[in-house]
């Protein structure tokens, strides 16, 4: 039994930009650990997990922020899907401040540059959790 609110490492496969993202875009990443119960692999590294972009607004005149709003669905396990949660803010370069905040929320994923258009490369980093309790089988 996975159990809700265990971790879950993942990575974007692809490049997202909130210059050219779209609001309803869709978002794959891919599990970058393998997901154990115990010592029993439940999914294995490289399984997909999907979202969608929930906003996405380009930078604009004075500083103003590129915005990315990204919320995650789920991640297929064989014929299973399992709901996923999770929010990581990222603010940055805006004139002299530069800091780094992270948020608890049960909503969508924000990831935020101050001045800029928000970059995400292929490969980056995700944590996320896993969103309601259940039953998986051990991966084959």
């Amino acid at each position: 039994m996975l159990r809700e609110g265990e971790d879950v490492n993942l990575q974007f496969a692809q490049d997202l930009s909130s210059k050219t993202s779209s609001e309803g875009d869709p978002v794959t990443l891919i599990l970058a650990d393998d997901l154990k119960v115990g010592n029993v692999v439940v999914a294995k590294a490289g399984a997909k997990a999907f979202g969608e972009v929930t906003k996405a607004e380009k930078s604009g005149m004075m500083g103003k922020a590129g915005e990315l709003n990204l919320r995650l669905d789920y991640m297929k396990v064989g014929d299973t899907k399992i709901r996923l949660r999770g929010t990581k803010g990222k603010e940055g370069e805006s004139g002299t401040t530069s800091a780094v905040v992270l948020t608890v929320l049960f909503g969508p994923i924000g990831l935020i540059k101050h001045g800029k258009n928000v970059e995400i490369k292929k490969g980056q980093a995700l944590h996320a959790y896993i969103g309601d309790d259940v039953a998986v089988f051990p991966a084959s």
